[in-house]
């Protein structure tokens, strides 16, 4: 191919679309390349936050097993899956751990949720959020105490009728000048309660005894 030639092939649709193609081919192949060298680390920092999420609401002294290897999964009331973690000891459940989520003022508002064997709450942690710092935010235990309020309660302590903030004629504070944040994360916990009081029989069998 003299230079003549090679400048109208340059010029030419084919040559464009050749230089597309190995464009889009180098770009894809870069794609796969780091997200199969990104994927495992990024899944093994997943599990170490989760676990450390876990260990402020299942206490370690509850429990002899993996909690991310001991999981099963229900549907909520609104059919959504929920993967609960179970706490065993030997062959007994001591606790379970579960998400909850909560509407927030800016978003949802994803909780931990640890509950011993009986229902009690054995701990709650809010997991991510969007509400506003120096407000909202007070629901992260970082930020203040207000989230320790909720440790040892259980459905019928306070009644379920008041399990809502103050101004609701619930048990629970709110923030001054931010009462949907604290309002979304105690309707999140009740609804978590509420689902383990639903299914406590299927999440505390043994799981060598669980019926799928």
């Amino acid at each position: 191919m003299n230079a003549t030639t090679w400048s109208e092939f340059r010029q030419g649709i084919g040559y464009q679309g050749l230089l597309l193609g190995v464009t889009v081919t180098m770009a894809a192949t870069l794609l796969v390349v780091a997200d199969r060298v990104t994927r495992e680390p990024i899944a093994q920092r997943h599990a170490e936050d989760m676990n450390a999420s876990l260990a402020q609401v299942i206490p370690p002294a509850l429990h002899d097993n993996d909690l991310l290897a001991n999981t099963v999964t229900l549907n909520d009331a609104n059919g959504t899956p929920v993967q609960i973690y179970r706490a065993l000891a030997g062959d007994r459940v001591t606790a379970v751990a579960f998400q909850v989520t909560g509407k927030g003022y800016a978003g949802d508002i994803d909780v931990i949720l640890g509950l011993a064997a009986d229902g009690k709450v054995l701990g709650a942690r809010v997991l991510a959020h969007k509400e506003t710092p120096g407000l909202g935010d007070k629901i992260e235990v970082a930020k203040g105490d207000w989230i320790l309020a909720f440790d040892g309660r259980s459905l019928g302590d306070p009644p379920p009728a008041r399990w809502a903030v103050k101004k609701d004629g619930g048990d629970f504070d709110q923030f001054s000048g931010a009462t949907i944040t604290p309002r979304a994360v105690v309707r999140a916990l009740k609804g978590g309660l509420e689902f383990f009081a639903t299914n406590r029989a299927v999440l505390t069998a043994s799981p060598g005894n669980r019926q799928n």
